[in-house]
């Protein structure tokens, strides 16, 4: 196989995996929806465990970013929380990818991504008349049970097959 044909194999490999994140993060949003788990300002969406997925492979970044676009269209959200929202996952995801080599840190991005720009959004977008700090707290205590435990568990599984999955 000449270079030109192996680029084109790891490109067709990176856009296969990015839309198969997405639409992981579709549907572990939805079913988080459906049990009124996805929205508001404890926020334990199933999807953002999928966000320690660039320490695998940077196609998780454009892959999660789609995801939770998708996802919050579906759903419903305001236009804010569409893109601000979107935004804070692609912040987050692009994080994780940078610390990818850290052991436990690489969890912490989309956290606090989420952490600062979610209660924004709850606040202006949803005219949320919580304080600020309290949703920053909700809202993390959503992200850490999602990304720092949920993740790092789907992380350590996924650990032991890593070269077959995203090689």
């Amino acid at each position: 196989m000449n270079s030109n044909e192996n680029k084109s194999r790891n490109k067709i490999l990176l856009i296969t995996q990015g839309a198969m994140i997405a639409a992981l993060y579709v549907v572990l949003t939805w079913v988080a929806n459906v049990l009124g788990l996805a929205n508001g300002a404890i926020q334990v969406r199933f999807s953002e465990a999928l966000c320690i997925l660039p320490v695998f492979t940077p196609a998780a970044i454009p892959g999660l970013f789609v995801g939770c676009l998708i996802s919050n269209i579906v759903n419903g959200c305001v236009i804010w929380d569409i893109i601000f929202g979107s935004l804070a996952t692609l912040i987050g995801a692009f994080g994780t990818y940078f610390l990818r080599k850290t052991k436990f840190i690489f969890t912490l991005p989309p956290v606090i991504a989420n952490m600062v720009i979610i209660p924004f959004v709850l606040r202006y977008a949803y005219m949320s008349e919580d304080a600020y700090w309290f949703m920053v707290v909700t809202v993390g205590i959503g992200e850490i049970i999602s990304v720092c435990i949920l993740g790092f568990i789907l992380k350590s599984v996924l650990d032991k097959n890593k070269r077959a999955i995203f090689n």
